[in-house]
């Protein structure tokens, strides 16, 4: 596996059907800076699914870059992804890990202090606060905002990186990173940039800033 930084997540646009446009921005992503991708498909039939992940996959790995698959167990087995990223209501962490063994990637999404808790409990690799802001990204079944109090309740639960995902772009992501973030999970930033490439240099940029730690 690749080193794994946090720094700054893309994940995919499932609203981006056209396989040519959704691979330019993909690979906009990596050659802009962006250190670890999610593959993230919601609709999509499993044929389709998987022969996307088999592409980006091996685009992430030219870039050298990790490559994790949204909520799929079987399509992160099926083309060997680098981990998985779960949900509150997908697999259970414990077979997830059992299924994919000790050194894959598993991050999991919290949005309350006692998901936080129960994540530390289990060891995951890392956690997604989500949605740190309001998004039009994701609408369904998702919890409210956690804004930066909530990163900040949540720090001191959680050992391992943080990464906030909801409603970021340039204007907030500094905050979110002195504010004890490791990290940001990014979609419609940058997939509706008009350049997508120049957009993920500056986030990286201004993230780099900071003087984050990972």
């Amino acid at each position: 596996m690749y080193n794994t930084t946090y720094a700054l997540m893309y994940v995919t646009d499932d609203g981006i059907t056209d396989d040519t446009a959704f691979f330019k921005i993909l690979e906009d992503t990596l050659k802009g800076g962006a250190s670890i991708i999610q593959l993230r498909e919601k609709s999509c039939k499993t044929i389709s699914f998987y022969n996307r992940s088999l592409k980006a996959k091996t685009l992430c790995h030219a870039y050298r870059v990790p490559f994790i698959i949204n909520d799929r167990i079987d399509i992160a087995l099926a083309v060997d992804a680098d981990g998985v990223h779960l949900g509150q209501t997908d697999m259970p962490y414990r077979k997830a890990r059992e299924l994919l063994g000790p050194n894959k990637i598993i991050g999991l999404s919290v949005s309350n202090t006692e998901q936080a808790i129960e994540a530390e409990n289990l060891k995951v690799d890392y956690i997604g606060i989500s949605p740190i802001f309001n998004t039009v990204t994701k609408t369904s079944d998702l919890a409210p905002s956690l804004g930066i109090e909530g990163l900040q309740m949540i720090r001191p639960l959680f050992s391992k990186p943080i990464i906030c995902i909801g409603g970021i772009h340039q204007n907030n992501v500094a905050e979110i990173i002195k504010n004890g973030a490791n990290g940001v999970a990014i979609i419609s930033a940058i997939s509706k940039a008009q350049y997508p490439e120049k957009e993920t240099k500056n986030l990286k940029e201004i993230i780099c800033q900071t003087g984050f730690i990972q």
